[in-house]
């Protein structure tokens, strides 16, 4: 199917899924907050509280054993918990919902791409769409040739847009290539086979991540300042 046509789908499935929605505010208290928790305790901390809201985060997995997947899922269930709608937009087809129970795929809205191209175009229309507190793009599994071609003024629109909407944004790749990434983070947990006997709390609390960039707006700096002042 040719990526336009899966565009127009995208959107005939907004229109039909959310017609006219708008999803419920966040309280102010949670408004003033520039990050989203993850609940994931040793990504929380490095993170000074979770994912960045208005920036992009870079999830750096470049081992398909590193727990990208573990992140995603544990970032769905806290989401549904908090009944929040999250945008999954999986690069190449490779998301398994069979794992999940019903209520958490409720708040999901998966789009399902065959290449990069077709997954920054769906990422694009969700990021402009601002009904959608957190995106997560998952091009981790993409080949690196398909990587290659994305302009890095792609990325720039991207940080423009979320920066105006305060989406919390998550890309997932398997090296480092968001040039204006705000956080960059890398896995370095190596799972295996046997680790799928465990339940989620046990896995995830095995999750290694590796804080290599963190870069905040002076604006944001001095909020921070503010409220450790008070």
């Amino acid at each position: 199917m040719p990526p336009n046509q899966t565009i127009v789908e995208l959107r005939q499935l907004l229109a039909e899924r959310f017609p006219g929605a708008r999803f419920k505010a966040e309280p102010a208290e949670e408004k003033a907050k520039n990050v989203w928790p993850t609940g994931i305790p040793r990504i929380d901390e490095l993170l000074h509280g979770g994912l960045l809201k208005a920036g992009i985060t870079e999830l750096v997995s470049k081992q398909k054993s590193s727990g990208s997947a573990l992140f995603i899922s544990a970032v769905l269930q806290k989401s549904a918990a908090e009944k929040q709608i999250l945008a999954l937009v999986d690069g190449l087809d490779s998301f398994d919902p069979a794992t999940f129970e019903k209520h958490v795929l409720a708040r999901l809205l998966w789009v399902r791409c065959k290449d990069a191209v077709q997954a920054l175009k769906a990422t694009d229309l969700l990021l402009r769409d601002r009904n959608f507190p957190l995106v997560i793009l998952d091009l981790a599994l993409n080949p690196a040739q398909q990587l290659r071609r994305i302009p890095s003024s792609t990325w720039y629109r991207l940080q423009r847009i979320v920066e105006s909407s305060g989406t919390t944004f998550v890309v997932v790749t398997p090296q480092a290539m968001v040039g204006c990434a705000q956080v960059r983070m890398n896995l370095n947990g190596r799972f295996a086979l046997d680790d799928l006997m465990e339940d989620q709390d046990q896995l995830v609390g095995k999750l290694k991540a590796e804080l290599t960039q963190y870069r905040l707006k002076i604006s944001d700096i001095a909020e921070k300042k503010a409220a450790t002042a008070s």
